[in-house]
């Protein structure tokens, strides 16, 4: 509770900056700011939770060791192997628990601190949804609006794609039908397009088999609106998955969120364990600025090799899922040496 109490309170500090910067060309009281710290720092609790419980089972640790505790414990028959145990699966369980019955609650949080903000966003003249009638993007131009609507992507592709071009008055003065639209770049091609053009207050129909728009938005762009699965918690992930990609949610961003959350009980696991290790390997005293640096140090090296891992995911150089899954493969080989290691001693 210390430590979340801590880093509660730099990430309230820190968050809070940002929002104020957001927030102060708006007419909007100091409320609004410090509410949306608020409902938003749990959800970063979520995620440095490992280092949480790392920093935390270090400092029990040392503390129990420290005061002879630790020896006590030994002489009423626990094991270093046993002591390990009751405190790294006590820290699996709670990974368990913080994933079905945390993250609905800080998913929801998220969700309603997305949803505020973005009332208040700049360019909230700009717009793109998915719902259960597929894809919709609001653009404003230089002489109007455009408003594009299309059945769920397929891949870059967007199928069965109709566009609405308004004029400034927002009357219509264009409408486009299109078979299949590619939009890799911001130069969409449109293909078995059929056009309806205003001229002389009439509309005029022409058939085009190529025909090209551009557009704000490109599939990069688009599928980077909704690469925050904060707002999804576990549960939704793992019950509506199908459902989510029925919906238009790219499968490979899914299966990152879902992994990443499903690693949590092991991360915390292995990080217990490896407080244990180095606390437990003697029951002499330590310095305790001495231990803090290697705490930090070991906590630097775990989050840019989990970093690392990810960006190998991400451009493609391993599966995604093992890169997910490689930093705990790794700290359990090493967990299982150091385990062997204190339960000899």
């Amino acid at each position: 509770m210390y430590s979340i109490l801590i880093m509660y309170s730099f990430g309230f500090i820190l968050t809070l900056f940002e929002e104020i910067e957001f927030f102060k060309n708006l007419n909007v009281s100091i409320l609004m700011p410090l509410m949306l710290t608020s409902i938003f720092i749990p959800s970063m609790i979520t995620k440095l939770l490992p280092f949480i419980i790392f920093i935390s089972s270090l400092w029990f640790m040392r503390s129990i060791r420290n005061n002879k505790d630790l020896l006590t414990l030994k002489v009423y028959g626990y094991s270093n192997i046993k002591i390990f145990f009751i405190l790294a699966l006590t820290s699996f369980t709670l990974g368990w628990l913080i994933l079905i019955i945390v993250s609905p609650i800080t998913s929801s949080m998220v969700k309603y601190y997305e949803i505020t903000k973005s009332q208040y966003a700049r360019d909230v003249d700009h717009l793109v949804a998915v719902n259960k009638n597929g894809l919709w993007i609001k653009e404003n131009l230089n002489n109007g609006t455009r408003i594009i609507t299309a059945s769920k992507p397929d891949g870059i592709n967007l199928n069965s794609v109709t566009i609405f071009q308004l004029n400034q008055s927002y009357n219509l003065e264009k409408k486009i039908y299109a078979g299949t639209a590619n939009i890799k770049n911001n130069n969409w091609d449109l293909d078995d397009v059929i056009i309806f053009k205003r001229k002389d207050g009439i509309f005029e129909k022409e058939f085009l088999e190529k025909y090209q728009i551009n557009s704000i938005y490109n599939y990069e762009k688009i599928t980077s609106l909704f690469k925050n699965f904060d707002t999804m918690s576990f549960l939704d992930l793992a019950i509506d998955y199908q459902e989510l990609l029925k919906n238009g949610y790219n499968k490979k961003f899914l299966n990152q969120s879902l992994h990443s959350m499903l690693t949590l009980p092991f991360f915390l696991f292995l990080m217990t364990a490896i407080a244990s290790i180095i606390t437990m390997n003697t029951l002499k005293r330590s310095d305790n600025f001495k231990l803090i640096l290697l705490g930090i140090f070991i906590s630097v090296f775990v989050y840019y090799f989990k970093d690392l891992s990810l960006a190998l995911g991400q451009t493609g150089r391993i599966p995604i899922t093992l890169a997910l899954w490689s930093p705990i493969i790794a700290l359990s080989l090493f967990t299982f040496i150091g385990v062997l290691q204190i339960n000899e001693k």
